[in-house]
């Protein structure tokens, strides 16, 4: 039985590009704090954005573009902008 080929969306594509280096940017500052304690709570808190960029990657890469697609999207979004408003970074 052949396997269903996944769908693929360029535009889509580049807003998980983007999406991944806003996590690395985020990422590499979080990194850059120097007392500890301060850095284990903005990596505790940025975490859930980590896990829904992760989800969305993954869901994309297996899937192709979906229905799902854009929810997950639209929730990582929401989650790295509530993550803004909360810390500053």
């Amino acid at each position: 039985m052949a396997k269903k080929r996944r769908k693929l969306n360029k535009e889509f594509e580049r807003k998980i590009y983007s999406s991944k280096k806003n996590v690395e940017l985020v990422l590499a500052k979080i990194y850059d704090i120097d007392d500890e304690d301060i850095q284990k709570e903005y990596m505790s808190a940025f975490n859930k954005v980590v896990y829904l960029y992760d989800e969305l990657k993954e869901n994309y890469d297996i899937q192709g573009f979906s229905d799902n697609s854009e929810e997950l999207l639209t929730n990582y979004k929401k989650a790295f902008k509530l993550f803004e408003s909360e810390f500053e970074i």
